[in-house]
């Protein structure tokens, strides 16, 4: 007999739905059906979320810092305009299918601005209007990015000045908060992510330049289960996890006499997919000189 040759298995969200229901010993037979259990779905994905770190949804992002300017909302882009004179109120960019607005920050008499705009795709131009002077800039085919609250958390961050990499530590709250002057310039070594639903990076150092860039590492929300007919933002070692998964929810509410089975699976299922879900990297243990005494 021949192998299939093929490795491209992947259910779709009615796939794994139609397994968990079998699972509960039950027939999916109704609208309802299908959405209940796509709702499910969607809980089971944000439980994932809390349980730790899922690998495959990390994402690189470089934002461009601007003087002076120490908090950047996550899942938006900066952009650097050319004016001059005291900018104090808010511009209008129109672009796609909508307009939106955003508010810029800028000290008085500068040559150059940033304006940070929301998630879309602008291709128009925009124009800002300030005190003593007004600006045109066009934006051209600015990419389209996701939800600012698809962020979940930031995972390392380095600040690239010169085509040099150079780390920066992650503080706490309390810590920042206990900063005495933040708005000290220099080169940023530490920055605070203040978890609200939008996220928004704040780091310290305020930049001393227009030319330094933070690049940072972001844990991503999973892609929703909106229809059934979508395929489920997870890598192949994870499909077990999810149907075992989607299985123990769904009889929380359809098969009460098969939860502490089901949910005993669902654990076993998604501590093999979280182990193997991980880096591998050589360890290397040396004790310290220091640590070492000589005995006669």
């Amino acid at each position: 007999m021949a192998v299939s040759g093929s490795k491209d298995f992947e259910p779709d969200v009615a796939e794994y739905i139609e397994e968990a229901f079998e699972r509960c010993g039950l027939e999916l037979r109704t609208g309802y059906d299908a959405r209940t259990a796509r709702r499910s779905l969607n809980f089971l994905f944000a439980d994932w979320a809390n349980r730790g770190l899922n690998r495959w949804t990390i994402e690189q992002v470089t934002q461009n810092v601007a003087s002076d300017i120490i908090e950047y909302p996550l899942g938006t882009i900066t952009l650097s305009v050319a004016a001059s004179g005291s900018f104090t109120i808010a511009e209008t960019i129109t672009g796609g299918t909508s307009g939106v607005t955003a508010s810029i920050i800028t000290k008085p008499s500068s040559t150059s601005m940033t304006i940070t705009v929301p998630s879309g795709t602008f291709t128009a131009s925009e124009t800002i209007t300030g005190s003593s002077s007004s600006a045109t800039t066009t934006v051209s085919s600015v990419p389209s990015l996701e939800n600012v609250q698809s962020s979940i958390d930031i995972l390392s961050a380095v600040i690239r000045r010169s085509s040099q990499d150079i780390s920066i530590q992650r503080m706490s709250r309390d810590d920042y908060l206990n900063i005495p002057d933040k708005t000290t310039t220099g080169r940023p070594v530490q920055f605070y992510v203040d978890r609200q639903i939008t996220p928004i990076i704040k780091i310290w150092p305020a930049p001393e330049n227009n030319t330094d860039q933070i690049i940072y590492d972001r844990l991503v929300r999973i892609d929703d289960a909106d229809t059934s007919i979508n395929t489920a933002q997870i890598p192949f070692r994870f499909y077990p996890c999810l149907a075992a998964g989607l299985a123990y929810y769904i009889s929380l509410k359809r098969a009460p006499d098969r939860v502490q089975v089901l949910k005993t699976l669902y654990e076993e299922e998604f501590d093999r997919a979280a182990s193997e879900d991980r880096d591998r990297a050589s360890l290397s243990i040396v004790p310290s000189e220091s640590s070492l005494r000589v005995t006669g």
